[in-house]
């Protein structure tokens, strides 16, 4: 049996830490004492994924579901989901999940007062092809306030959560809009203390995806491990 490739660790700063002190929420749910680093078995490099069976064609579509067209600016998301050597990772589950065009989810648990939509749910999944390349048609995401601090608002973004080649490198983490006026005042997108590796949860504005009267288009890449991994939704 060839010898199983281990993974190697980020960089200290390059991923947010469990305590953010001007990210109020993690003060109750970051762990309250040092970590224990388990050393890497069979099981975490070659453990199996799960849910890809249920991915049906038109699940990476979250506009046409409903009865109309959702409310909003329709956009085109896409990359390539990556290892740690910069290769693809194929045939690997993406779900995402995003609050609708005037910032609300349709979750109990929101309760800002914006208008829901019945024509958007706001969550789709896909699998990677061959060269780890995934795209989702959506709507573009509205800014919606999370009482943090005075005057919190979370700017315009959209969750992933990708489970990789093995449990050791499944993702959650969250893709934000070029300009967004509000990233400068978001604990969340802060909390990475690397500047290079916290841009890395900036998309960029793609012009050659961009479909002619129809949608704008973004790109965004993501690293599962490593040095260049994108931060971790905390």
């Amino acid at each position: 049996m060839s010898e199983i490739a281990q993974y190697r660790r980020p960089y200290w700063d390059t991923q947010p830490e469990y305590l953010c002190e001007s990210y109020a929420s993690t003060q109750k749910r970051s762990p309250s004492k040092p970590l224990i680093l388990l050393p890497q078995t069979l099981s975490e490099v070659t453990g199996p994924v799960f849910g890809h069976d249920t991915v049906k064609l038109g699940d990476n579509d979250l506009t046409h579901h409903h009865a109309g067209e959702p409310i909003g600016e329709r956009i085109i998301v896409s990359g390539r989901v990556l290892d740690e050597n910069g290769q693809p990772v194929r045939n690997q589950l993406i779900e995402a999940w995003q609050a609708n065009a005037a910032g609300r989810y349709l979750h109990k648990n929101d309760q800002h007062d914006a208008p829901l939509d019945p024509n958007f749910t706001g969550n789709g999944r896909t699998m990677t092809d061959s060269e780890g390349r995934y795209e989702f048609l959506t709507i573009k995401p509205g800014a919606y306030p999370w009482r943090n601090h005075h005057n919190a608002w979370r700017p315009a973004h959209i969750h992933f959560s990708l489970f990789g080649n093995a449990f050791a490198t499944r993702l959650v983490t969250q893709m934000y809009f070029p300009g967004d006026p509000l990233l400068p005042f978001d604990p969340i997108f802060n909390c990475t203390a690397d500047e290079k590796s916290r841009n890395r949860l900036i998309s960029s504005f793609d012009w050659e995806k961009t479909s002619p009267e129809y949608a704008l288009a973004y790109r965004f890449d993501i690293v599962l491990r490593g040095r260049d991994a994108t931060p971790m939704e905390k």
